[in-house]
């Protein structure tokens, strides 16, 4: 029976057996095989010590006898059974850092495409106008980065050399931080005011969850470009909708909504300021070697140590009850 099992839900598209391939590559010593049926994963979670994958359900956590670590091929952890995994000991990583590098991108692409309007120049172009139109500069302006996790940080380090103000609101507003001002999740609204441009980069917790509501969102500046590759619900839907209709904000680009997909119905398709993308920004072709690399570094500390605790992106499951 094999010693890790690759469940069968791919990420972005890209086919499990590139992951598998990856594990197996740095782990040659383990046995690493793919369930592509539901019930091939119930026959191989039997005996496995690791099981990897976008999810995992209390049913086949019970299949899963000699289970150890769940490894999560996703940063965010909100959708997985956590008190179970904390009765059974299993203990849970997750892919925070593998999307930092490609979501920092994206985020800053963002703010330069809507700077620079080159969703008024589509439109344009689609219509055969050559007409010019006003830009704006981003170097000078005042940079909000809520949440400095991986994906954070890593917006933050792409800033260097752009000249803007960078302001980060984050749990710990203590720590240390290569950013001109640091704020707490309570002090949001002096973080976002007077920025241009304010990216959502943080989990969804109980703390979070509409963090961006009417009032925050009033008290941004009118021009200001709101990125959210962080959780649709962090941003209260129907207050954005509010906040685009009468000029509240300058424009979005959502990488995530709340409903999630968007319905094609929704008022959000409509506005010529918001760019909407399918929970893309975490695209890159070396997700599964990336990912790879740190459970194969998990599996190799556990082995060295006997015990599966104090690995890399692991999730207290005990702060989470």
């Amino acid at each position: 029976m094999p010693d890790i099992v690759v469940r069968r839900h791919s990420v972005h598209g890209m086919a499990v057996d590139q992951y598998a391939s990856a594990l197996r590559e740095r782990l040659p010593d383990r046995e690493v095989a793919v369930g592509h049926t539901p019930a091939a994963e119930r026959d191989l979670v039997t005996d496995a010590t690791v099981v990897t994958g976008t999810s995992i359900d209390e049913a086949l956590l019970g299949q899963a006898e000699s289970l150890r670590l769940f490894a999560s091929t996703y940063a965010g952890y909100d959708h997985l059974p956590l008190g179970a995994l904390a009765d059974r000991g299993v203990a849970l990583t997750t892919a925070s850092g593998v999307h930092g590098p490609n979501v920092a991108e994206y985020v800053v692409g963002a703010w330069l495409s809507l700077a620079r309007g080159f969703l008024q120049a589509r439109r344009q172009q689609r219509e055969g106008v050559w007409q010019a139109f006003q830009a704006s500069d981003f170097a000078g302006s005042r940079v909000c980065v809520v949440g400095m996790g991986a994906i954070g940080e890593a917006i933050v380090a792409r800033l260097d050399g752009f000249d803007v103000e960078t302001v980060t609101v984050r749990h710990s507003p203590g720590k240390d931080a290569a950013t001109d001002e640091v704020y707490g999740y309570e002090e949001i609204h002096e973080a976002v005011a007077g920025a241009s441009y304010v990216a959502l980069a943080c989990p969804l917790t109980d703390e979070t969850r509409g963090l961006v509501d009417e009032s925050v969102l009033r008290s941004m500046h009118p021009d200001c470009v709101l990125v959210n590759v962080a959780r649709g619900p962090v941003v209260d839907t129907d207050a954005l909708v509010d906040a685009c209709q009468h000029n509240y904000v300058g424009g979005a680009v959502l990488d995530v909504t709340d409903p999630e997909p968007l319905p094609g119905d929704h008022p959000l398709w409509d506005f010529e300021n918001v760019l909407l993308t399918p929970h893309n920004a975490g695209h890159t072709p070396e997700y599964y070697e990336r990912l790879a690399d740190i459970v194969a570094e998990n599996v190799r500390r556990a082995e060295e140590t006997g015990s599966w605790d104090g690995l890399e992106n692991q999730v207290d499951l005990d702060s989470n009850d």
